[in-house]
């Protein structure tokens, strides 16, 4: 990957921003009617989304947000980098854009963050997708994140070297031949230098691994929620070859909605959203004409 490699044609979308107290939110906000909202996890941001933007925003609203300190956002050193506070950030963007009828698309931590926002404003929602991702506490941490929560050690790693964002560009996929120059460079080119990874760190350090964590409680609390969900249209897209989010976070997920939609993808990983595009947009385009009253359950593929 050369740090020159032209992502920008990649994602030529206009920025927008939501000012909050201490820092600039940034988003994509393309088309019109129904909203598609995307929130992503760690470490990509609303590049992550750009192919379904490109191709659903003749017919919806697609609006895909950078956490702080993430993307195009700001990124304070002094800022509370924890789940409540993405939950509550993105809470306030739907309040403000008054966003009504969503279709949530989420990855990662945009599970927790984007069902979290969900569960605060039910009757915003009207449809759920969920991409290799989980909103419950964790019931494993891989040994190569949790190197990166070795105390002083991991964040400066993580800082220092982009020791988090830079490896997923290879460890993330089971179809390295899309990872271009142009697809690495967008990847990472928020995470450029020390000050700008602040996020990145962050959000490994808020992996709550015991219940004395602060952030325990809060994905206790999401998970005790998730069934007043389901009435929701949901869709389940899953890479199998993830070794982060592993098929038990999709198992567990089907246990607590057992009428949700499910897609499992057996050559793909973590970013099943690049490795598997081409499979996803017709499923996603089927799947939004769907409505609460017409669930049924999808046959893995």
């Amino acid at each position: 990957m050369t740090p020159s490699a032209n992502w920008r044609k990649l994602y030529p979308f206009p920025s927008h921003y939501l000012t909050l107290p201490e820092a600039r939110y940034h988003y994509v906000d393309e088309g019109s009617g129904q909203p598609l909202l995307m929130v992503h996890g760690n470490p990509t941001w609303s590049f992550y989304w750009r192919n379904i933007i490109t191709e659903f925003r003749d017919n919806y609203r697609t609006i895909a947000v950078d956490h702080i300190g993430c993307g195009l956002s700001d990124k304070p050193q002094d800022y509370e980098y924890r789940l409540a506070r993405h939950i509550e950030n993105l809470v306030t963007l739907i309040d403000t854009l008054d966003l009504h009828d969503i279709t949530l698309l989420a990855h990662d931590w945009g599970g927790a963050i984007g069902l979290g926002a969900a569960l605060a404003r039910p009757d915003r929602f009207k449809r759920l997708v969920l991409f290799n991702t989980a909103a419950f506490p964790p019931p494993f941490c891989p040994l190569r994140i949790r190197v990166c929560r070795i105390p002083l050690l991991g964040p400066w790693i993580v800082r220092q070297f982009n020791a988090f964002a830079r490896p997923a560009l290879s460890m993330a996929t089971e179809k390295p031949e899309r990872f271009t120059p142009e697809v690495c460079a967008g990847l990472i080119a928020p995470y450029d230098n020390y000050h700008n990874r602040i996020a990145t760190a962050r959000f490994v350090q808020d992996i709550p691994l015991s219940r004395s964590h602060p952030t325990y409680a809060v994905l206790e609390e999401i998970e005790k929620q998730l069934p007043t969900l389901a009435h929701l249209p949901i869709q389940l897209i899953w890479g199998s070859k993830d070794w982060c989010f592993r098929l038990e976070c999709l198992e567990r997920f089907q246990q607590i909605w057992p009428d949700a939609q499910t897609t499992l993808f057996d050559d793909a990983g973590h970013y099943v959203v690049e490795d598997a595009i081409e499979k996803i947009q017709p499923i996603l385009r089927d799947f939004l004409q769907t409505e609460s009253t017409s669930h049924q359950v999808g046959t893995p593929q």
